[in-house]
């Protein structure tokens, strides 16, 4: 009897789990002979670890470890986006203390000018973002992801992640426009709302629809409710600002006449509230990096 040379047939990846919200996929189960990995579209595109739950005395070092990790991605993208919220946070505050911002000597289009120096690391941080997704490799079950060709926008718009980040880097950019042109001196109403309230309310839509589409992302359907993941905190407190945006700019409109103060105010302490949503989703983008378990649905 003669020995057979024949390789032993490789076994493709069976995909014995998948969903999300439609149309998209965000999470997939995969079984290689008699394993299973898991793939979740966030974790991925951002190249999180799936990782035990940590023993209650690695908390601290883990924590620790994650206020200086330079060497990730992710933690530019936390840090610049949380240092763009601190200033938006700071601008918001000294608009609604006309007496603070006096003591530092500051009128209104200095406190405008803090507006505008917190809408570029928002850009920076948003662009990074997308780089991020776009050149997220192909996920190979078993194996490490392979490398994609090398590009600076991509164009993905299947994908749930990458489509995200193209509408908050858009969004970022009208703010740009927002914030510059709101230190324009001697406007009238008509060119406030075109120059200002325009761009703002259209990046404001474009932030809503990025964070609701990040957070339908992890949840891996419309709405979820999971409190042990830090992931699900991260794009819930984002949404929350992204629609602490939204409000602040539909009453941000100018209307002809003398403006409603109450309402000017309002509109500054929602941009206020989305600041501060802003730089706490951003704080949690570091633990995020060390603590990135899934949590079980």
């Amino acid at each position: 009897m003669t020995g057979s040379n024949q390789a032993p047939t490789e076994r493709r990846p069976e995909v014995i789990d998948q969903r999300g919200p439609w149309p998209f996929v965000t999470h997939r189960v995969f079984r290689v002979d008699a394993l299973e990995q898991l793939w979740s579209s966030r974790h991925h595109r951002k190249g999180l670890l799936g990782r035990a739950a940590a023993e209650r005395e690695q908390i601290a070092a883990m924590l620790l470890r994650c206020l200086w990790m330079p060497q990730r991605l992710n933690w530019w993208i936390g840090i610049i986006f949380g240092f763009g919220s601190l200033l938006f946070a700071v601008a918001s505050v000294l608009s609604l203390a006309p007496a603070l911002a006096r003591a530092w000597s500051l009128d209104a289009t200095q406190i405008n000018a803090i507006f505008f120096m917190g809408s570029i690391p928002f850009t920076i941080a948003a662009y990074l973002q997308l780089f991020q997704a776009a050149n997220a490799g192909q996920f190979q079950p078993g194996d490490t992801p392979s490398p994609s060709p090398f590009t600076l926008f991509g164009w993905r718009p299947h994908d749930i992640g990458w489509l995200s980040c193209a509408l908050q880097f858009i969004g970022t950019i009208l703010f740009n426009f927002n914030t510059f042109d709101a230190m324009l001196p001697s406007l009238n109403w008509f060119q406030q709302d075109v120059l200002i309230w325009a761009p703002n309310i259209i990046g404001s839509i474009l932030f809503l629809s990025s964070g609701y589409l990040a957070y339908i992302e992890t949840c891996h359907a419309y709405w979820a409710w999971k409190p042990a993941s830090i992931s699900w905190w991260v794009v819930l407190i984002n949404l929350l600002g992204c629609v602490g945006f939204m409000i602040s700019a539909m009453l941000a409109i100018v209307l002809p006449g003398t403006p409603n103060i109450e309402v000017v105010h309002l509109s500054i302490v929602f941009t206020l509230l989305g600041a501060i949503c802003f730089f706490v989703g951003s704080l949690l983008m570091l633990p995020e990096m060390v603590f990135s378990e899934e949590a079980p649905t």
